[in-house]
């Protein structure tokens, strides 16, 4: 077996070192929405833009959902590597990857009750509902690419192998954004263009990596991944729903959250929705930024956490934050330098530019207190304390989602960026509260 060793403490250099490739993969992720919404804001009317807004963040909530993938791989393998379990390892792996497909599966199953669902909630113009029904239709068939992707992410990431990790994030978007903008541009195939990309990239990606992945467990670990009965025993099956369906429950709420803007959006009417849906844009890009520091960190807890070192898990937990703190701080300054010119890029609709502009001081003022909770979460992660991070979860959702109502009704669209902004307190605050549960550990 290969012998592999990494530092048990890790100091700010060392964990910026781990954030880099992180960084550059996933500033090039939210590229992808900004592509899309991009290609769609040009076009000939809002509809396209509108129900880009709704069909994409839909499917993408969906496949979120199901982030426990990447989740709970990650502090399986970290927690499996600090213990020089190598065999554990690539047992977790599998199991991932076996999860994943069965998922996947059932995704596409329920493409119909989707649907269904949209019309439901979003009650949608006949147009609208039409466009979305056409991106769901052929979107959701890259789901078992998509979540395999999400599993070969926490492996790199749980052996704090960034860079490989970054490499297959970037691939698949760098596809998607080209794709996407030839199936629009050049093919004519708008909304269902976007769609499209996505798909054949996530599918080129997965077969490049799953050959990569073989090979790398062959030459590091000495052991051909293989199915067999130990896989699944009733120890390791227990131990992986509670994980998982912790994290499932969580990120089932996350999402929900962020669904809920574009539902109080809706209410507003296209224009708002669509300016809210360019705003997000920007969460999502400094929440990519500041997650590449909560992705390295999940490695290092969990690796330290195996060890059983506890001196080192408070330092790499301190370094962790205070360095996600100052980028945040970073990436607000950017925001008031080149803001306005990032929002004429993704739209020429003068209409939805000159409200957007009017809202842009929340997008300002997020980061920097969104970054406590973004880096609770991959130290929680990193350890498995999943049930802690479900409990956090509901109880800030259930003061978002009434607090948000009554500042919908008092202050409209401010209302609606006050409540995130809220809601991302509340989320560092409940994590703060279940920390201690973490250093039981040791």
């Amino acid at each position: 077996m290969s012998n592999i060793k990494y530092p048990a403490y890790v100091g700010k250099a060392y964990l910026f070192k781990l954030a880099i490739p992180i960084f550059f993969s996933n500033l090039v992720i939210p590229l992808v929405s900004i592509v899309d919404t991009a290609l769609m804001g040009h076009l000939s009317n809002q509809s396209y833009l509108a129900a880009t807004a709704i069909a994409s963040t839909v499917i993408t909530m969906i496949f979120w959902s199901f982030g426990f993938l990447r989740m709970g791989t990650v502090g399986l393998v970290s927690q499996a590597l600090g213990k020089g379990d190598y065999r554990e390892i690539v047992s977790s792996l599998m199991r991932g990857l076996i999860i994943a497909i069965i998922l996947a599966v059932l995704i596409i199953i329920l493409k119909n009750q989707i649907l269904i669902a949209v019309k439901y909630f979003f009650k949608p113009s006949n147009n609208i509902f039409d466009l979305i029904s056409n991106y769901i239709s052929v979107r959701v068939f890259s789901a078992p690419a998509e979540l395999i992707i999400y599993v070969l992410t926490g492996f790199f990431l749980g052996l704090q192998k960034t860079k490989i990790s970054s490499l297959l994030v970037s691939l698949f978007c760098i596809l998607n954004i080209l794709l996407s903008i030839y199936f629009v541009k050049f093919l004519d195939l708008n909304i269902i263009g976007v769609a499209l990309g996505t798909l054949v990239a996530a599918y080129i990606s997965v077969i490049c990596f799953v050959f990569y992945t073989h090979f790398f467990i062959v030459k590091k670990f000495k052991i051909i991944p293989r199915l067999n009965k130990n896989l699944f025993t009733r120890k390791k099956i227990f131990k992986l729903f509670n994980i998982n369906f912790d994290i499932f429950i969580r990120t089932i709420l996350l999402t929900f959250s962020f669904l809920w803007i574009q539902y109080l959006s809706s209410k507003l009417g296209e224009n708002y929705l669509a300016v809210n849906t360019i705003l997000l844009q920007f969460i999502m890009i400094s929440a990519f930024f500041l997650d590449a520091y909560a992705f390295a960190t999940e490695g290092v807890v969990g690796y330290s956490l195996g060890r059983r070192v506890k001196k080192s898990f408070l330092s790499n937990v301190k370094n962790s934050i205070e360095i996600s703190f100052i980028t945040s701080i970073c990436i607000s300054f950017a925001y008031i330098i080149f803001g306005k010119n990032i929002i004429n890029l993704l739209t020429d609709l003068e209409v939805i530019r000159f409200i957007s502009y009017g809202f842009f001081f929340w997008i300002v003022a997020i980061p920097p207190i969104a970054s406590f909770c973004y880096q609770l979460d991959g130290i929680f992660i990193g350890a498995s304390q999943t049930s802690q991070m479900r409990n956090a979860m509901i109880i800030s959702v259930a003061i978002y989602i009434p607090t948000s109502l009554y500042f919908f009704e008092v202050i409209s669209n401010h209302g609606i960026w006050l409540s995130l902004l809220i809601f991302m307190i509340l989320r560092s605050l409940t994590l703060k509260f279940y920390f201690n549960s973490i250093l039981k550990k040791f």
